[in-house]
């Protein structure tokens, strides 16, 4: 397993590179740069790789509807470039509250739409002439279907340094974690228990998988998860405390009340009643509550916070559990102890 981490979408940005260059030196593998309706990833992602050396560079994650297939592969293309190969391509559906109202275009047909712009970038990275008739995307674009007739295929004019840039998809659904088992490098869970991965994700993923091309290699599985390695107790409820908030927010009130993934995720866990309990308290406005109402057992679960014993158990369930990269967040009180949660870290996988 690696180690990853996650940058904040405000702040002093300077120092946030200066930070980084010193997780760079304490072993971290990856660096991933959120996309919401704040600035924008790939901008920031391209002042990191002039001064890193080292760490992967991703888009953790870039909304499939913001962007169109092609210029998401120019994109990841351009990217690569300029950091000699070590762009990963994270990408996922978001949703219909930022896609409509942030972006003004229809929400519709997510789990479609990243099957087509998985082939279509690998198109564009082999510099094949695109060319593709897809249910949603027609390159080129004909008379029949909207265009003036003018378009020619064309492929990039440039030499990816890469031709297979590692694509992650973002994905929790059903059907979407089938597809990335079959079409993506990496597969991307949010609150990813590793006890009940059977339970949640097993037929999807056996289902993926048997359609799998062996070009892909074996299935990179990338989870989020907070990291603090001590043994001072009131440190180590302080950071759950936060873990517990933030599961809230997701499984409580990311979506109504029957649509909501987060909360099917928790129920697909076995939390039937808690999940009841904290999405009733969050939309009846009482966060701390349902805050309260998280399962103690499942903030242990999904996050690597503990004592060097317990958080090493933790490392050991997800290995088990097939993670190959841990986006750890470090939550200690400065940065200089947070690098040295990473360093701790990644002797522990060592």
């Amino acid at each position: 397993m690696r180690i990853g981490m996650g940058i904040n979408y405000a702040g002093d940005f300077s120092e946030t590179i200066n930070n980084l260059l010193e997780f760079e030196a304490a072993g971290l593998d990856r660096v991933a740069v959120p996309e919401a309706y704040s600035y924008d990833a790939v901008s920031q992602l391209g002042y990191i790789a002039a001064k890193t050396e080292t760490l992967e560079l991703a888009t953790g994650i870039l909304p499939l509807f913001t962007r169109t297939p092609t210029n998401i592969a120019m994109t990841a293309a351009g990217l690569d470039y300029i950091s000699g190969g070590r762009a990963v391509l994270g990408i996922g559906a978001s949703g219909p509250q930022v896609i409509e109202g942030f972006h003004g275009v229809k929400y519709d047909a997510p789990l479609g739409r990243a099957r087509e712009y998985a082939d279509i970038c690998r198109k564009v990275w082999k510099r094949e002439r695109v060319e593709y008739e897809g249910k949603y995307y027609k390159l080129p674009l004909t008379k029949e279907d909207g265009g003036t007739g003018l378009g020619k295929p064309l492929k990039l004019i440039n030499h990816p340094i890469r031709d297979r840039i590692p694509m992650a998809l973002a994905a929790i659904g059903p059907k979407n974690v089938a597809l990335a088992a079959e079409k993506f490098e990496e597969w991307q869970p949010i609150f990813f228990h590793p006890d009940h991965v059977d339970a949640a994700f097993g037929e999807p993923l056996k289902a993926g998988k048997a359609k799998r091309d062996a070009e892909l290699g074996e299935l990179q599985i990338s989870v989020t998860t907070a990291l603090l390695i001590s043994d001072d107790d009131t440190a180590k409820d302080n950071a759950r405390a936060l873990v517990s908030h933030q599961v809230a927010l997701y499984v409580g009130g990311m979506g109504a009340r029957g649509k909501n993934f987060y909360n099917d995720l928790a129920v697909r866990y076995g939390y039937v009643d808690e999940a009841k309990t904290i999405q009733d308290l969050y939309l009846d406005g009482k966060k701390q509550e349902a805050a309260d109402a998280v399962p103690d057992d499942l903030v242990r679960q999904i996050s690597l916070i503990g004592s060097a014993s317990e958080v090493k158990d933790r490392v050991q369930a997800f290995e088990a559990g097939g993670v190959t990269m841990a986006l750890a967040t470090p939550m200690d009180v400065d940065h200089a102890a947070n690098v040295q949660q990473v360093r701790l870290l990644k002797e522990m996988i060592s």
